[in-house]
C-alpha cells in the first residue's frame, strides 16, 4: 500500500520560510513524478509544484509561487521537500503532496495517490 506523509507544515511570520517534507512508503518512489498541490479554505486545490520521476531534471511550478519555491526530491530517502521563502499570507492553505506515474503534470488528475495533508499558515 502506498502511503504518503507531509511533514514540517506551521505557523510562520510573513517573509518567512518553511520546508515542507513528504515521505512515501510502498512505492518505488523514483519511478513517480512528485506533485505538491494546496487549498485554501473555499478554495478549489491548485497546482504548486512538480518534479520529474528519476533524476528530477525537469520542475514546474506555479506563477504565484515561482521564484520563491523550491521542489527538490532525495530518492535515497523516498522524500520530497517543498522549500518555501519569502510566505505570503494567500500562501495559508492546507499543502498535499502527490505521486503518478505519467511524468510531470500540473493536473490533479494525472496524481495517483495523496497525502493527508499539512497546515501552512502566515500571519501579516
Amino acid at each position: 500500500q502506498v502511503q504518503l506523509v507531509e511533514s514540517g507544515g506551521g505557523l510562520v511570520q510573513a517573509g518567512g520560510s518553511l520546508r515542507l517534507s513528504c515521505a512515501v512508503s510502498g512505492a518505488a518512489f523514483s519511478s513517480y513524478a512528485m506533485g505538491w498541490f494546496r487549498q485554501a479554505p473555499g478554495k478549489e486545490r491548485e497546482f504548486v509544484s512538480t518534479i520529474s520521476r528519476y533524476g528530477g531534471g525537469t520542475t514546474y511550478y506555479a506563477e504565484s509561487v515561482k521564484g520563491r519555491f523550491t521542489i527538490s526530491r532525495d530518492n535515497a530517502k523516498n522524500t520530497v521537500y517543498l522549500q518555501m521563502n519569502s510566505l505570503k499570507p494567500e500562501d495559508t492553505a492546507d499543502y498535499y503532496c502527490a505521486a503518478g506515474l505519467s511524468g510531470v503534470s500540473l493536473v490533479r488528475s494525472a496524481y495517483k495517490y495523496w497525502g493527508q495533508g499539512t497546515q501552512v499558515t502566515v500571519s501579516a
